[in-house]
């Protein structure tokens, strides 16, 4: 049939009797929708575009919508696209009939499949309507814009996006389904509010013994208490709400944006090389079940769900090689990046290993969008003061100080809703003792950098500080922006030695900076009444690829980083002296392997530290030789060290020169070599 036509004086089978009442049984929610269909049947003359992905109710609400109308003895006609031919023709010899029915009620399912009608029924067919008749389109595709933008449609046309449902409702629809309370919570999470999602999560759970504990994991560990769906429901799902795609890249394009926080082109570019990733974006941001954030692309958390339980179940390599791929995509991205976009990157990142980790994570992956992060302006001034004064009057002399001096250190943020200032933060640069002398939590950081590792030519310390109001603290999107903030920073910072964040003694956060391998080491500082712990980092130590690979080595999808040590932090002069000792003993690898340049940032990651230690002093004298102006050095080192003489007075010899005239060429060779080698690991091979 290509319709169907309700009628009350039609008398229903038994079985039919039963399916209706089930369906009427398991039908929750949904009352504002309801609510503007019984408007329209009061009205009349209107058309409601209903849009939403499969799965999520539309053809359950159009058999709600049917009965309201046949209560209210109107007349309704139900076509299905999935078997009309799409066609003005088809749909004539359809619904014409309700052409002449002030009482009809046309609804249409499965719109998406006759799409191409859309212009069709808006400028010939529905202006032929009488003006009782009640049309309800429902379909997963949005109407177009030109529904809205005519001005006659405008007035006349109700688009409706129809939803998952709501944490009570969804729970309602598991107790009609008889499913156990103790199941509510992991089912709910994996649906994400998905009314077919949820129904099938109930009918894998409707079996007992070994089935429940096949279909259901709920593990002691937070981090993996959730359901999974068996590869049944998964297929279901996959086939009923993303159906099929235009190629393997568009498929592939799906896993990648299901896989990250938030999905842009250049992800997708890493993701898919010499596939068109900005062709692959635009369809991307058509599909229903996708939806666009402040930083990219987004799929439902359902569709997320499943396409990521497919892939891991059916390619877990390929799923492992995609997970790396967009990892080191993300880590350059946050380097790279202009300011805006390094805070996304952040986010993504830690999202690809959210729930795998041992610890509790301090994210929380919900309500993006709600805040936003802004940059100070001169006329945020007083807003900013006025937060740091309700927050600790003692703050207020040191944020007017900062915002004089670096005021490019603010980041504010705000309600997405109003624009109210919620929070702020701030990355303070400390280069020079005397720029902390005006604020004690500065002037505390300083001084433990001094006393533990002091800053070397070129480094700094920087200072991080947020202030958040009352109303907004705990406030998961809010913490996360400040948090991921930290993060950039930490990453973007070159020369960076030490990294404090302050915090109030008496913060119940505070705690969660360990997670980011931050530590109190004992030195608090007062500002007026208040205490602060500084939570501290020595970037020299453990350096940000370092730690970075250690904070995500806790995920299911590669193999955890090997625990390096720490890194020593030298003066140069302590430096210059293991240089020395290091040619001194460079054929002796004991020596070489005892010696403290193995355990700075110049040889951090090599698996033979001492070997690498040989080949970089090696190499630097021999390249030392290019130098026209360094002939001379050259040659000593190179007959001391490389030539093995087995006496200054035999390599002096050697080279026709004064004992004297070869020690100060021989020490110009060694200041040389510090020299550059000191420079390398201040600021890295580059």
């Amino acid at each position: 049939m290509l319709c169907k036509l309700v009628d009350e004086g039609q008398h229903a089978g038994r079985l039919e009797e039963r399916l209706q009442a089930a369906r009427q049984r398991t039908f929750v929610g949904r009352k504002e929708e309801l609510a503007v269909f019984e408007e329209a049947l009061c009205t009349g003359a209107r058309v409601l575009f209903v849009h939403g992905p499969g799965g999520v109710g539309k053809s359950a609400l159009l058999g709600r919508f049917a009965q309201r109308a046949a209560e209210a003895d109107r007349h309704v006609l139900i076509l299905d696209g999935r078997i009309l031919e799409e066609s003005p023709a088809a749909f004539m010899a359809g619904a014409g009939v309700v052409l002449a029915d002030e009482r009809a009620v046309l609804l249409i399912d499965a719109f998406e499949r006759m799409q191409g009608l859309e212009s069709w029924l808006r400028e010939q067919f529905l202006p032929l309507l009488p003006t009782g008749a009640v049309v309800v389109i429902a379909g997963r595709i949005p109407p177009d814009m030109m529904w809205q933008a005519e001005p006659g449609w405008a007035d006349m046309v109700r688009i409706v996006e129809l939803g998952g449902l709501g944490r009570v409702d969804a729970a309602a629809l598991l107790d009609s389904r008889g499913v156990a309370g103790e199941l509510h919570e992991p089912l709910i999470t994996f649906a994400g509010g998905h009314p077919l999602a949820l129904s099938l999560g109930a009918a894998a759970t409707a079996g007992e013994g070994a089935a429940i504990s096949a279909a259901v994991a709920v593990h002691g560990s937070a981090a993996d208490s959730r359901w999974r769906p068996p590869h049944d429901v998964v297929a279901t799902l996959l086939d009923q709400i993303v159906g099929e795609v235009p190629s393997p890249a568009h498929l592939h394009a799906l896993e990648v944006c299901a896989h990250t926080y938030m999905s842009t082109q250049d992800v997708l570019r890493a993701a898919l090389p010499g596939e068109d990733a900005a062709a692959l974006f635009s369809w991307l941001r058509r599909l229903p079940f996708v939806e666009p954030g402040p930083y990219g692309l987004y799929p439902h958390d359902v569709v997320r769900e499943i396409l990521e339980a497919d892939l891991r179940w059916r390619d877990p390599q390929g799923y492992a090689d995609m997970h790396r791929c967009i990892k080191a995509c993300l880590t350059e991205r946050i380097r790279a990046a202009e300011d805006p976009d390094a805070l996304g990157a952040v986010g993504s990142l830690f999202y690809l290993h959210r729930g795998e980790g041992q610890r509790a994570e301090p994210h929380v992956w919900r309500g993006a969008g709600e805040v936003y992060e802004d940059v100070f302006r001169p006329e945020d001034a007083e807003d900013l003061l006025r937060l740091a004064a309700e927050q600790d009057a003692g703050t207020v002399a040191a944020v007017s100080h900062w915002m004089s001096r670096q005021p490019q250190a603010f980041r504010l943020y705000r309600c997405a809703a109003d624009g109210e200032l919620a929070g702020a933060s701030a990355w303070l640069r400390l280069e020079a003792e005397e720029q902390a002398q005006a604020d004690p939590v500065a002037a505390t950081a300083w001084a433990t950098a001094r006393a533990n590792a002091p800053l070397r030519p070129g480094e700094h310390v920087a200072v991080y500080r947020s202030w958040v109001r009352e109303c907004h603290r705990g406030f998961p999107p809010m913490m996360n922006l400040i948090q991921w903030r930290a993060v950039a920073w930490f990453l973007r910072s070159p020369h960076l030695a030490w990294s404090f964040i302050a915090m109030r003694s008496d913060d119940r956060s505070s705690g969660c900076y360990e997670y980011y391998d931050m530590h109190d080491l004992g030195h608090h500082a007062q500002e007026k009444d208040a205490e602060y712990v500084l939570a501290a980092h020595d970037w020299r130590a453990v350096p940000a690829q370092v730690w970075l690979d250690r904070l995500l080595a806790t995920g299911a999808q590669e193999a955890p980083a090997p625990h390096e040590p720490e890194l020593v932090v030298l003066s140069q002069e302590e430096f210059r002296d293991a240089i020395r000792q290091a040619l001194r003993h460079l054929p002796t690898h004991g020596e070489l392997a005892a010696n403290p340049l193995t355990r700075t940032r110049l040889l951090a990651g090599q698996p033979t530290p001492a070997r690498a230690l040989r080949e970089l002093l090696e190499d630097n004298i021999r390249n030392l030789g290019r130098d026209p102006w360094a002939g001379k050095p050259h040659r000593a080192l190179d007959v001391t060290f490389l030539r093995g003489a087995p006496t200054q007075e035999a390599a002096a010899e050697h080279l026709g020169l004064s004992l004297s005239t070869y020690r100060r060429h021989l020490n110009a060779g060694v200041e040389r070599i510090s020299d550059d080698l000191w420079r390398r690991e201040l600021r890295g091979a580059d």
